[in-house]
C-alpha cells in the first residue's frame, strides 16, 4: 500500500520495448482492478559513466525531451483515457537500481521480461531479474506476447 493515502501503488518499468508496453498495460489494467494508481517509471543514464571517477555529462541527453517521449509513449500505448490515469516519471540511474527505489512502499513492481538491451535469447533480461531478486514489494514480470484482454 502507498503510505501516502492508503491507495495501492502500482510502479511499472517503462523503457519503449514492446514488453514493456504489454507491462504497462497489464499494470493499468491490474490498477483499475484494485483502485490503484500506475507510476509509470523511466530510468536513464549516461552510457559507460560507471567508470568514470567524476559525474559524467550527456551533452546530447535532453531530460524534457525524454520526458515528453515517455508522455507521449504512455499515450500512445493506452490511449487518452488511460493515460490519465497514469503518472510519469523520468529518473536519472541505472534501471534496476530506479525501480527497486520507486517500488519502496509499493503494492506491485511491474516490469517486461526484456527490455531494449542485452541477449535476446536470455530468458529474463538483466533488469527484470535484478528487480525480481531486489524489490521491496511483490514483482510482475510480463512478456510482449501476454493478450491482456
Amino acid at each position: 500500500m502507498d503510505t501516502h493515502n492508503g491507495t495501492p501503488r502500482i510502479v511499472v518499468g517503462v523503457d519503449g520495448s514492446p514488453s514493456s508496453q504489454s507491462a504497462l498495460r497489464w499494470a493499468v489494467r491490474y490498477a483499475g482492478l484494485v483502485g490503484g494508481n500506475v507510476v509509470a517509471v523511466t530510468a536513464w543514464e549516461v552510457p559507460g559513466s560507471a567508470s568514470w571517477s567524476a559525474p559524467a555529462v550527456d551533452a546530447t541527453f535532453d531530460e524534457e525531451e525524454a520526458e515528453r517521449l515517455l508522455v507521449e509513449e504512455v499515450r500512445t500505448v493506452l490511449g487518452e483515457d488511460g493515460a490519465s490515469l497514469v503518472h510519469e516519471r523520468l529518473v536519472h540511474g541505472h534501471p534496476a537500481d530506479v525501480l527497486v527505489a520507486e517500488a519502496e512502499g509499493a503494492e506491485l513492481l511491474v516490469v517486461g521480461s526484456r527490455g531494449r538491451g542485452g541477449f535476446r535469447r536470455a530468458l529474463l533480461g538483466s533488469v527484470s531479474q535484478q528487480v525480481a531478486l531486489h524489490a521491496p514489494c511483490p514483482v510482475t514480470i510480463v512478456r510482449p506476447d501476454v493478450p491482456v484482454d
